[in-house]
């Protein structure tokens, strides 16, 4: 039987945490015991994952506690089983639990001169190249357009996720905020599994946290998830923009990526073009 060790105390403390919050998820019913009565905390106890995962209480104790002991990878599965992880969960726990199932990602700062090419032929789509981080890599004038002039900003201000949270213009750009808002953290968390040992990408996070309340809480909940929201209803001072996006990965690595969004009707295809059209130091806060 294969052991590995959670690596650091961030790596054991991210573990000890996610466990918790997926185990306060389910119910005795879903899993077919009785709820016992009154109970201090939302879920499943620990002696109940204990038994049904296989594993002895005082272990899984001391791994939800993140103590820094030895774990298997058939009780992994056996907890992410009983726990009813989706395939993005398991990678997590995995990945938490110094089990590498991917290849370790590559970064890249800047996308090739063809990349910068193509988005420019896409207009008036929006486009943009972002890095596994969210950082805004590269956008055509469609997009600089959508994100209400991304060249007013420095380089390193260009993060998607800090933008939608801390931004005025990025607030109200988004119809259905609170389903994009989740899923923009819950992406944001399972891009950072393998980097949690990585102080830019802790002290990103922790940036995030003391910056935007709204951010702070959804982090604390421990989502995942790496499944795309393909369409997407936008503000703009042309009127709403009704766009459909499509993920392009760049490079070997699969994790730079390009986003691009496309026109749901004829409407927000002519709403684009006047949006394109207009010279950047026209570009605004939507109303």
């Amino acid at each position: 039987m294969m052991a590995v060790m959670t690596d650091s105390s961030a790596r054991r403390s991210a573990l000890a945490e996610f466990l918790r919050t997926r185990r306060e998820r389910i119910t005795p019913d879903d899993v077919g015991l009785p709820s016992g009565g009154r109970r201090r905390t939302p879920g499943l106890r620990r002696e109940e994952v204990a038994q049904l995962a296989g594993v002895g209480v005082t272990w899984y104790t001391w791994l939800e506690q993140g103590r820094k002991i030895n774990v298997s990878v058939q009780v992994l599965e056996a907890i992410a089983r009983t726990l009813r992880m989706d395939s993005q969960e398991r990678w997590h726990l995995f990945e938490l639990a110094g089990v590498a199932l991917a290849p370790p990602p590559i970064d890249v700062s800047t996308p090739p001169e063809r990349v910068t090419m193509v988005l420019e032929q896409l207009d008036p789509f929006p486009a943009v190249v972002l890095s596994q981080r969210f950082d805004i890599l590269a956008y055509n004038r469609g997009y600089n357009a959508l994100g209400g002039g991304l060249d007013r900003l420095e380089p390193h201000e260009r993060n998607m996720v800090r933008l939608f949270f801390t931004d005025d213009h990025w607030r109200r750009l988004c119809v259905d905020r609170e389903s994009a808002a989740h899923h923009l953290v819950n992406s944001l968390r399972g891009a950072m599994t393998p980097h949690l040992d990585d102080p830019v990408w802790t002290g990103f996070v922790t940036g995030l946290r003391e910056a935007s309340a709204e951010f702070d809480e959804l982090w604390s909940h421990h989502d995942v998830t790496a499944q795309a929201i393909a369409a997407k209803v936008f503000r703009s001072e042309a009127g709403e923009l009704n766009l459909e996006a499509t993920r392009l990965t760049i490079g070997h690595d699969a994790l730079t990526r390009m986003m691009v969004y496309s026109p749901r009707d004829e409407i927000t295809l002519s709403r684009l073009n006047v949006l394109v059209a207009r010279p950047a130091s026209q570009l605004s806060l939507v109303g």
